[in-house]
């Protein structure tokens, strides 16, 4: 949507977090199929799909948190089970995670101090970089 309404900036940094999501379900995949587990990939969450930029940041912003909530957790569980290797898999993706929450913040507040008028016309193609 971004793409087509013409916020260039914002769809690369949109697409960028989709394709970290993609790769984390491929490394949590993966780390199943290593301890003989078999993954679910037909259970999926609902999307939210926002109306306009903030609603679609928003949305975003309160999935990663959850996110980072539940990754917490598994990484505790992976330690109280011994389990070192899925600790660190999940303490990577974590951080990802938390880089996400941290984008989130930051568009809210230049959202929140320049506009969202000034905000959007900064995320077309040709703003300043």
């Amino acid at each position: 949507m971004c793409e087509n309404w013409g916020y260039h900036r914002l769809h690369l940094e949109i697409r960028k977090q989709a394709m970290d999501e993609m790769h984390h379900a491929e490394w949590l995949i993966e780390r199943l199929l290593f301890l003989d587990g078999t993954p679910t990939v037909s259970k999926l969450n609902p999307m939210k799909i926002g109306k306009t930029v903030p609603d679609m940041i928003n949305n975003d912003s309160r999935d990663e948190l959850a996110a980072v909530r539940s990754y917490n957790e598994a990484i505790q569980i992976a330690r109280t089970v011994d389990d070192q290797g899925t600790a660190d898999l999940l303490s990577r993706i974590l951080k990802m995670e938390e880089g996400h929450v941290d984008w989130a913040e930051v568009q809210r507040a230049q959202i929140e101090h320049m506009g969202i008028e000034n905000y959007l016309t900064n995320q077309t193609e040709g703003a300043a970089g």
